[in-house]
């Protein structure tokens, strides 16, 4: 006797995937923007060297699948795994990390499994796990935001010299806020904040981005409006992680793991809730189970930054642990079929059952 949890591979509405991706893409660029704008340059050179590897990969593994190169490429998902990716990778990462980074995502963790549909974890956040874990220094040299006290801009040779040479730039790479949070053992949260110019210089959480998660934020919602996604996912995140840091706040102790506010405009927060944790393919089906997923990634996210050894962003890695657990939500958040009081999971029978 085998066991089937039955849905829908397909949702039927007026836009084509074609459509709906370059929609994703338009919402990525306020995000975009604001990157560059505090952080240089590298995000386009990131953005040019993952569409090209992303595309010529996908266009490589068709070629070998026999399959229509053209027909595949114009959906754009490989576009837009290519900004996804470039977007979470460091400014002025070195060449070939967007480059082996490119080659998980579309590879690995896509073609593999048979192409976009198909792949049960998503792809850019398996390139950046992958990444994260093999070459960690890299990955987390990020450039100092702009409206630092003493932050140099990096000029157009400067760029491509540290990323396609490894020239060494001059005081460009400072801490995160989020690796300043997990270090700190010693300070109260209002000493860190007069201490730290990365809190010092911000407003609401920290110097840079603040501004970035609003833009995705902005993004996010532009992506709700169109009605791309549904609210379950990202608002229940959201909620979770802002609830977490709630309970565990204890009035801005050196063992607090941050504000609520800090939580939600720091690291990938917006991006995740918005351009991760919303894609239909590798999240969980009924309303109720995108509650549930979303809920649990906001709670890992909050784990893994707080009590996680190692990694002081935690949205990568709860991401694809519910990547993991959305078959799992699925079968016992089925919804009632029309005419039933219960949900029901379809028994198909072998034919030879005795």
């Amino acid at each position: 006797m085998a066991l089937l949890n039955i849905t829908s591979p397909h949702t039927h509405g007026p836009l084509s995937t074609a459509q709906i991706m370059r929609l994703v893409i338009y919402a990525l660029v306020p995000g975009i923007l604001t990157l560059a704008y505090f952080f240089g340059s590298g995000v386009f050179l990131n953005l040019i060297i993952a569409s090209l590897s992303c595309l010529g990969f996908e266009a490589a593994i068709l070629k070998l699948r026999s399959r229509p190169i053209g027909f595949y490429l114009r959906d754009y998902s490989a576009l837009v795994t290519a900004f996804l990716l470039a977007v979470s990778l460091p400014p002025y990462c070195p060449w070939w990390l967007v480059v082996t980074g490119s080659f998980c995502a579309i590879v690995l963790a896509k073609q593999l499994y048979g192409g976009m549909g198909l792949n049960p974890f998503n792809p850019a956040m398996v390139a950046y796990v992958i990444l994260l874990v093999s070459f960690p220094i890299p990955m987390t040299q990020w450039a100092t935001p702009a409206t630092l006290d003493g932050a140099q801009a990096v000029s157009i040779s400067e760029a491509l010299g540290k990323i396609f040479i490894g020239q060494q730039v001059d005081g460009y790479a400072s801490a995160t806020v989020l690796d300043v949070m997990k270090q700190n053992s010693a300070f109260a949260l209002e000493e860190i904040y007069k201490k730290e110019p990365l809190f010092k210089n911000g407003y609401f959480a920290s110097a840079g981005w603040e501004w970035v998660n609003i833009a995705f934020l902005i993004g996010g919602l532009f992506l709700l409006y169109k009605k791309i996604f549904t609210w379950h996912a990202p608002i229940s995140m959201l909620i979770a992680l802002t609830l977490m840091a709630i309970i565990f706040y204890d009035n801005g102790s050196s063992h607090s793991g941050g504000s609520p506010v800090f939580h939600l405009l720091s690291g990938a927060t917006m991006l995740g809730a918005f351009f991760i944790v919303t894609d239909p393919v590798t999240s969980a089906v009924s309303k109720k189970g995108r509650i549930i997923y979303g809920a649990a990634i906001g709670v890992l996210i909050y784990v893994i930054r707080v009590w996680g050894k190692g990694y002081p962003d935690g949205v990568a890695f709860a991401v694809l642990f519910l990547n993991f657990a959305a078959p799992f939500i699925d079968y016992y958040t089925t919804p009632r079929t029309y005419g039933h009081k219960k949900a029901r999971v379809v028994i198909a029978k072998d034919s030879e059952e005795k």
